[in-house]
């Protein structure tokens, strides 16, 4: 939730969407290298990142441009969901963003 405040003075309460935080490549490069940093070991936390970017996105749009069904997709992702590291790179391709290793 947003809290935003009115003329009166008052605050009211708005839905957040991560949708539109997530417009461009680099706002969802920066989206999940910060998943990588902060829970660089929660592999449940940053699949659902994924699905939250994909849903963002247009789930049926990025299953079709990483080459997947929408079915696989929603399953690849969903809560007990477990994707390969293939999925995740098709997926990463298809949200315009690389992965990319560094020096710990």
């Amino acid at each position: 939730m947003t809290k935003m405040a009115t003329p009166s003075g008052k605050t009211k309460t708005m839905p957040y969407s991560l949708a539109e935080q997530l417009r461009t490549p680099e706002e969802i490069a920066a989206y999940l290298d910060a998943w990588f940093t902060e829970a660089p070991d929660d592999a449940t936390g940053i699949v659902h990142a994924l699905r939250e970017i994909t849903r963002a996105k247009g789930i049926e749009q990025v299953a079709r441009d990483a080459g997947l069904s929408r079915e696989s997709l929603y399953k690849a992702l969903s809560e007990n969901g477990n994707p390969s590291f293939a999925t995740v790179l098709k997926v990463a391709r298809a949200l315009g963003v690389r992965l990319h290793a560094e020096a710990a």
